[in-house]
């Protein structure tokens, strides 16, 4: 008879937060690491308990600065030298996600280029959420479960009972996500067209549909700089839009974010634990992903079926 490899958790310093939460939903511990600094910057992760013939999960959201990303890379590669049956990386937010093609002369691939370096460092498997681009799952040569929040926003949006609810997509890219929101909400949808000269910088927007005397939301996998939202938002409610809210995977808040949120014509933001909050904002709502993924990591460990635990 077959013994099945035991399974640890750990977790990197800026990901233990949601990886505690994890751990408790699963009913298990998170395991002991320490990390050496050095005066220079590096810094070396290693275990402080035995991973031999474990299956280990190590939780880590790759989000700016590129520290969790090598920490999560060194930790990957600490649990194969150290014999570890399998090793998962569970990364509810993968950064660099943004760049998943070449959409300008001579720039580089960083989601291709993530997904090189942890198949590099050793990684049997891929846990993550709502990729900024589908077709980053084919990047990777490994399984990867692709979850998705609409599990957890869908039900929250039901639960308003909103009376004539609108979806809205901030961008033609995620028209193809606000279209299933609405078909599950079974509402009609609006898009928001936007021109933009760089990054981070919206320069014009237009609403198309129909938003007078409607409840707004819009859908999008990340909120980082709140530029489109707010503008989107503010034009909405000039249009006569009678509330607008924003549900976003990944909340980056950069920059200006805050602020803006708090000067705009937004309701209420609704986004998960994926990235730590670095600020505080009483439109800002937080739901847990942490049951989400203890669920699909019981699946998985137990070789169970994860279909259940999609909506879009």
């Amino acid at each position: 008879m077959k013994i099945k490899a035991p399974i640890k958790f750990f977790s990197g310093r800026n990901s233990t937060y949601l990886a505690e939460k994890i751990t408790r939903s699963f009913g298990g511990e998170l395991g002991k690491t320490s990390v050496l600094e050095f005066s220079d910057g590096e810094f070396q992760p290693y275990y402080e308990e035995s991973v031999r013939g474990s299956i280990v999960f190590i939780v880590q959201s790759t989000f700016p600065p590129s520290d969790n990303l090598m920490e999560l890379l060194l930790m990957i590669d600490a649990a194969k030298r150290a014999s570890a049956y399998k090793v998962v990386a569970v990364m509810p937010y993968m950064g660099y996600a943004r760049q998943d093609r070449k959409d300008k002369p001579r720039c580089a691939i960083g989601a291709k280029l993530v997904a090189d370096l942890l198949s590099a460092a050793g990684v049997d498997r891929v846990m993550t959420m709502d990729l900024h681009a589908d077709q980053i799952q084919g990047f990777y040569n490994i399984p990867v479960d692709h979850l998705y929040a609409s599990t957890l926003f869908v039900p929250y949006l039901k639960s308003l009972d909103l009376p004539d609810l609108v979806v809205a997509a901030p961008d033609m890219g995620g028209s193809k996500r606000a279209n299933a929101y609405s078909r599950f909400l079974d509402t009609q949808m609006v898009i928001c067209y936007k021109m933009r000269k760089k990054p981070n910088v919206v320069e014009e927007i237009r609403v198309i549909g129909e938003v007078k005397d409607k409840d707004v939301v819009i859908v999008d996998d990340m909120i980082d700089t709140a530029g489109t939202v707010c503008l989107a938002a503010d034009l909405m409610k000039k249009q006569g839009a009678r509330s607008i809210r924003v549900v976003a995977t990944h909340p980056i808040l950069s920059g200006p974010a805050f602020e803006r949120i708090s000067k705009s014509a937004i309701k209420e933001v609704v986004v998960t634990d994926s990235v730590p909050l670095n600020g505080q904002s009483g439109k800002i709502k937080v739901i847990s992903v942490a049951d989400l993924f203890a669920d699909v990591i019981n699946k998985v460990y137990k070789y169970k079926s994860i279909s259940s635990n999609f909506i879009v």
